[in-house]
């Protein structure tokens, strides 16, 4: 056949053709596209992204090969206005073309649902934690481990978890990268998905999801701990509910408000506050604090320390100037102990321009 000469276009457009399908599949592999693995699953899905590489390179260097031999080759010359040549197709090529694709996409469809299917299998000693997502945090309950609420993750690794995830407003979407897994969450929906941390570790929890003003903040950490390590933090928690609160087993009460402020609270994803290092800007700052609460709260006909107890348990009865209602979120009340948020006020306190009320 003709087009197979030496120095016919169509030569020329194959080997430069698999010259850089080669090249381009050898620099898409090379590039580390995730951060660590985590999980058990994250090995099987980079796994699937490499193959999903391998197929679609070679695709889209082709097709963009037969475009610019097209736009190379039959381009009309200048100045000729005539009609091009009529066509009226070529069965066999458009069989061939439709039915390399389908059994490609085929192919990958069914790699992918047995990497998925494998993933969603249940596992025995399994752990479930209900994933809550609001305008911008993330709460966890730990079923079967007394019900113990946090708003900071913590697993136990090597022992498979399934997140069931809900959210009380808007779509959110939980997402740790490290694990290689995410779901929406869905206003009236639980969502889910099973994975097994395998990696001692903090890693992100992120929101993926475009949920409001905050969304960049809606951040958080997971630690996945030695099985000892979680089983003495759920004790640790449980104690803690069952007296009250973290602060009332004694110790400084300054530390345990900082320590709620930097990690379960969740507040400097939003608040500025020099003590803990926080520059969250979303919420007002709270150097100040013990100030704006005597000013804001005296119109109330609050003290200052009833006044930030209010400003947490019920964020939208009063708002800042220049901040915007639907941003903090309420879950306080139902997230922390009494005694916990207690602490957290007694905190702002002490750190943020006064004295203790």
């Amino acid at each position: 056949m003709r087009f197979l000469r030496r120095g016919h276009p169509l030569v020329k457009m194959a080997i430069f053709s698999l010259v850089a399908m080669i090249i381009g599949t050898i620099i898409s592999l090379a590039i580390d596209w995730f951060p660590v693995q985590a999980s058990s699953a994250a090995d099987d899905i980079d796994t699937l992204y490499d193959v999903l590489l391998v197929a679609s390179v070679p695709v889209f260097v082709l097709v963009m090969a037969v475009v610019f031999y097209s736009v190379s080759a039959f381009k009309a010359k200048p100045g000729d206005m005539s009609d091009g040549a009529p066509i009226h197709g070529n069965t066999r090529l458009e069989v061939i073309w439709v039915t390399i694709p389908f059994i490609m996409v085929s192919a990958v469809a069914i790699y992918g649902w047995i990497v998925l299917d494998d993933i969603e299998a249940k596992q025995p000693n399994q752990m479930v934690v209900q994933v809550n997502g609001q305008q911008f945090a993330w709460d966890f309950t730990y079923l079967g481990e007394g019900k113990v609420k946090s708003n900071q993750l913590y697993l136990p690794v090597n022992r498979p978890v399934e997140f069931q995830v809900t959210t009380d407003d808007v779509l959110h979407d939980f997402w740790v990268p490290e694990f290689r897994l995410k779901t929406d969450a869905v206003p009236g929906l639980t969502t889910k998905f099973r994975t097994t941390p395998n990696k001692i570790g903090t890693y992100n929890v992120v929101c993926a999801e475009l949920c409001g003003i905050g969304h960049s903040t809606m951040r958080n950490t997971v630690q996945v701990l030695p099985q000892e390590e979680f089983d003495s933090w759920v004790a640790e928690q449980q104690g803690s509910e069952s007296d009250g609160g973290a602060a009332a087993a004694g110790g400084d009460m300054t530390e345990a408000g900082r320590a709620l402020f930097t990690g379960d609270g969740g507040c400097t994803a939003c608040h500025t506050l020099a003590d803990a290092e926080s520059v969250g800007a979303l919420g007002p700052g709270l150097d100040n604090v013990v100030a704006d609460a005597e000013k804001y709260g005296k119109q109330a006909g609050q003290s200052p320390k009833e006044y930030l107890k209010a400003a947490t348990e019920d964020p939208d009865a009063f708002v800042v100037p220049n901040f915007n209602k639907d941003v903090m979120p309420e879950n306080f009340k139902e997230s922390l102990s009494a005694k916990e948020i207690d602490t957290l006020v007694e905190y702002l306190l002490a750190v943020g321009g006064g004295e203790k009320g």
